[in-house]
């Protein structure tokens, strides 16, 4: 029988004969923490054993918790992509998925969407207009004012928290310094970060008292919507609360960031412009580029930590290395 640690189950699910229902062929996909297969009408996504210190899967009954927790928060935008968590059981020495054996790890069970339609293959095709930008904004609007707040969430507003998290970040990349990000570049966003502490603390709890803390969507980056009518935006942060929970301008600077990134400032203002004109927002325009820069930090990060991964190619390990350069980049511009 195959293995089943977590490269044994990516094989099995690789194969098209260990799902319940008719595959042709099976997509793999990989993130940091998650291997994903597309079966054609479903997608599959199980948690990688890893614990990146802000993130610990390394349990079964930690990827379980995880999978639920994945599936309620995004049913919050996406009720009708997140149908399930299902266990990988094996009895008489054969896995299967669902079964009736013992569990040996979990998998959330996801209507699969036309990957045409996710959003940096639309970019790609020069199809993403700013339409549909605004039409993504007219879907966060509302779901940030119904989203959670007060007690239990506006914590992760306040100036100490989100210091906690930048000085994570940094701390985190120092042994990266000099591979991924020069040292003139390290220290001068690290210089910035503190100098807006110093200067501007008082924004973060006016921003929390107007009411701009909310449990968000935490991962709002092109690469998590699928630009249906409305959007479709799933893959939210499940794994921590502290990156979950915070201004909505955190998570709005993600997605302009990323346009940024990808060579569109013009949506990325629009995405400003829209929002500030449908929440009345003003004192988003006072946070953002600061935050900008801790998102673009962010995804340096987690390219670093995806370059690391032994599982990787040499040539993709290295594509990752380049990547978080970009992003790094992108932070110092942001930060000076």
């Amino acid at each position: 029988m195959t293995s089943l640690d977590h490269s044994g189950l990516v094989e099995l699910m690789r194969d098209p004969a260990f799902y319940p229902h008719d595959v042709q062929e099976v997509e793999y996909l990989q993130t940091h923490v998650s291997s994903v297969f597309l079966t054609g009408p479903l997608a599959y996504k199980l948690k990688k054993p890893v614990d990146f210190g802000f993130l610990d899967f390394t349990t079964v009954e930690l990827r379980k918790t995880f999978c639920e927790k994945e599936l309620e928060l995004n049913r919050r935008l996406a009720p009708s992509v997140y149908l399930r968590v299902e266990p990988i059981t094996v009895e008489d020495g054969q896995p299967a998925l669902g079964g009736p054996g013992p569990a040996v790890d979990w998998v959330v069970v996801m209507q699969q969407m036309d990957q045409r339609r996710l959003g940096p293959r639309v970019l790609k095709r020069g199809e993403l207009s700013v339409e549909m930008i605004e039409s993504v904004v007219d879907v966060l609007v509302p779901f940030y004012r119904a989203a959670r707040t007060g007690p239990g969430v506006d914590e992760f507003g306040a100036m100490e928290v989100v210091k906690f998290n930048t000085d994570e970040n940094f701390q985190q990349t120092e042994g990266y310094v000099g591979s991924a990000i020069p040292r003139g570049e390290y220290d001068d966003i690290r210089s910035a970060t503190d100098r807006f502490y110093e200067e501007k603390g008082g924004l973060f709890q006016r921003r929390i008292e107007e009411g701009w803390t909310r449990e968000c969507h935490g991962d709002l980056h092109l690469g998590n919507i699928f630009f249906e009518t409305p959007p479709v935006i799933f893959d939210c942060i499940d794994f921590n609360e502290r990156f979950r929970c915070s201004d909505v301008a955190v998570d709005l600077a993600f997605l302009m960031m990323d346009l940024d990134f990808q060579g569109v400032p013009d949506l990325a203002r629009r995405v400003v412009e829209h929002y500030v004109d449908r929440a009345g927002d003003e004192g988003f325009l006072e946070m953002v580029d600061f935050y900008c820069c801790y998102r673009a930090y962010v995804r340096g990060k987690i390219a670093c930590f995806t370059s690391s991964d032994p599982a990787l190619s040499p040539s993709e390990q290295e594509r990752q290395l380049h990547l978080a350069r970009e992003y790094f980049h992108l932070a110092h511009r942001y930060a000076t």
